[in-house]
């Protein structure tokens, strides 16, 4: 291994010494994994579109890769992927700018110890007047990347709610939750797509776990 890089494809091949390293939990994930990703009331092509999303927000290289090959394997175009990753990309941010609310409560000293509280996002507006050329800008970026393109509305409503729940944003899930079943997304389809976020989060943990099996062995050498 070069110590110089810390991220090569082939570093991914060694994800199957867990097996051996934590059998019992590494053989829980996999069926878990592939459980998320296996088609049901969502499509296996929509679930990998979120993977990928999902996967940007992780920022696990290792995810980008393999579900990207998966999801060009069940025919999704480079155009519906980077939908996907518009998507995430928004969620992110969207995520960074919700939160903001909450530093507005604290500048402003809100004596009140409930942190969330769904009346708190309407302070969002504010922004609007604090920095109205970055906050306007935003806007339209966020309007244009769920609007209907390639993927569909109810698609993309799906992809944030999994963003969403990665970025840890009450806001987010909420607002997203609430888009998508009035559009008719129901409550299993929601399920489901929370379930290959959680997957994803998860995975990209276990993916970075072959970082720290080079880190660990690359210690031995120099010892």
């Amino acid at each position: 291994m070069s110590t110089n890089s810390l991220y090569q494809k082939n570093y991914f091949n060694r994800l199957g010494e867990f097996a051996n390293l934590s059998p019992e939990s590494f053989h829980a994930f996999v069926k878990f994994d592939t459980l998320a990703l296996k088609e049901g009331k969502l499509s296996a092509k929509l679930k990998e579109l979120i993977a990928i999303a999902v996967a940007h927000t992780t920022g696990c290289p290792y995810c980008i890769e393999l579900h990207i090959t998966q999801a060009k394997q069940k025919n999704a175009s480079k155009e519906e992927a980077i939908e996907a990753i518009m998507i995430a990309t928004a969620l992110k941010a969207g995520s960074a700018l919700a939160h903001g609310v909450n530093a507005l409560n604290a500048y402003d000293g809100n004596a009140d110890e409930e942190l969330y509280k769904e009346q708190y996002f309407l302070r969002i507006k504010e922004f609007s007047s604090l920095h109205s050329s970055a906050f306007n800008a935003f806007i339209d970026f966020d309007t244009k990347a769920m609007k209907d393109g390639l993927l569909t509305g109810y698609d993309k409503e799906l992809i944030a709610i999994a963003v969403a729940h990665t970025t840890g944003c009450p806001y987010c899930i909420s607002l997203h939750v609430q888009a998508a079943k009035k559009l008719g997304v129901s409550k299993e389809e929601i399920a489901e797509s929370i379930m290959v976020a959680t997957a994803l989060k998860a995975g990209s943990a276990l993916a970075h776990g072959v970082n720290a099996l080079n880190a660990f062995d690359q210690v031995a050498l120099l010892t």
